[in-house]
């Protein structure tokens, strides 16, 4: 099968297009033919070792391509280092075409979406691996999987589109879910236009809350169209224009120097939840604004068990739409990548790994 390799951590010449052996299965594992596999900011942030405790404050992740490997430690991985040389791609969409002893065969020829955040150890405990960093990824022609964390799903959606879902609209219901965003509430998302800000735009709205979105000025009309019921531009002093304790729920992915303003907004008792920092991981926090106003500031990575059926529901009803912005063949994967970096789009980037190109 053709797949693309990550053979290390580096730059873009570190992905090599390659022929490799179809994966053998192991007990109670499927074997799914990938249609589609979303790119992440995850992608970019594993192979340039943004994760390594010692990378540069300046460094924003996944937000330019000048991103390298701390010199003083360069595992780079999430919990441990990457087990490179890495099929990444943390979104798989396609067929089940083949189940191991203990997978059971209803799966085989269902459409399917994979979970790529699998909680090894069950759901009381927080240990996490992830497909496409802990193991090989949707970044090829066949991916395996465990049975557990392959979903049939009954929707008109293209591949592309049920390949947008996975990762983006994953992460961001598990921090509304996390941070018990409910009806009547008032949420801010920055970050809005990426995959996981628009996730998390349509998936606030889908539970009754009111969106307050940050974007680019370019962008605004697109965000507007998902549900947002006001979007401010990034350079919006937000504090100024909202005012302080304005909002409930901070949804925040971008971090860097605007950190600070997030827990001025912030009603006493309100929610700051945050699942990446893509402007930068060092941030100054005044102390004062998070015990006098009884805050809570929750991390957001290992999915809680609700979280990966409760969107298979939500595509199956409806109540939620893919924002696909483009697609490129699995030998374009340098090209997707620096259009993800450039960050002119909206929604997500796809691969499709039986493209010719």
């Amino acid at each position: 099968m053709r797949a693309v390799v990550t053979t290390g951590q580096g730059g873009s010449e570190v992905l090599q297009l390659r022929e490799v052996p179809v994966p053998e299965l192991g007990p109670g594992e499927v074997l799914v033919e990938v249609r589609a596999a979303g790119i992440n900011n995850t992608d970019i942030n594993l192979r340039s070792g943004w994760y390594a405790s010692a990378m540069p404050a300046a460094s924003g992740g996944a937000s330019g391509p000048t991103a390298r490997p701390s010199p003083e430690r360069a595992e780079g991985g999430w919990n441990r280092p990457p087990p490179f040389p890495l099929i990444q791609g943390a979104d798989a969409c396609g067929h089940v075409v083949e189940a191991a002893p203990g997978a059971g065969q209803a799966l085989v020829g269902r459409r399917v979406l994979v979970r790529p955040c699998v909680r090894e150890h069950g759901f009381d405990v927080l240990d996490t691996v992830w497909m496409g960093s802990d193991f090989d990824g949707a970044f090829a022609q066949y991916v395996r999987v465990r049975a557990s964390e392959a979903f049939p799903v009954e929707s008109d959606w293209s591949d592309a589109e049920l390949g947008s879902v996975p990762c983006a609209f994953g992460t961001a219901e598990n921090m509304l879910h996390r941070s018990g965003v409910e009806a009547g509430e008032t949420v801010l998302v920055t970050g809005a236009s990426g995959g996981v800000g628009s996730a998390t735009v349509q998936l606030a709205r889908r539970r009754g809350a009111e969106v307050i979105a940050v974007t680019s000025a370019g962008k605004r009309r697109q965000v507007e169209r998902l549900g947002a019921r006001r979007v401010l531009e990034r350079s919006t002093e937000l504090t100024a224009v909202l005012g302080e304790r304005s909002v409930d729920v901070v949804v925040d992915n971008v971090a860097g120097e605007g950190f600070s303003a997030m827990l001025k907004l912030l009603r006493p008792g309100g929610r700051l939840v945050s699942s990446g920092a893509i402007a930068g991981p060092r941030v100054e926090l005044d102390l004062r604004d998070l015990y006098l106003k009884d805050l809570s500031l929750l991390g957001s990575t290992a999915w809680d068990e609700a979280v990966f059926p409760g969107l298979i529901g939500y595509i199956e009803r409806g109540e939620i739409r893919p924002v696909v912005a483009g697609t490129f063949p699995l030998a374009s994967i340098v090209e997707a990548q620096e259009a993800f970096l450039r960050r002119e789009h909206v929604g997500k980037l796809v691969v499709l790994p039986w493209e010719d190109g």
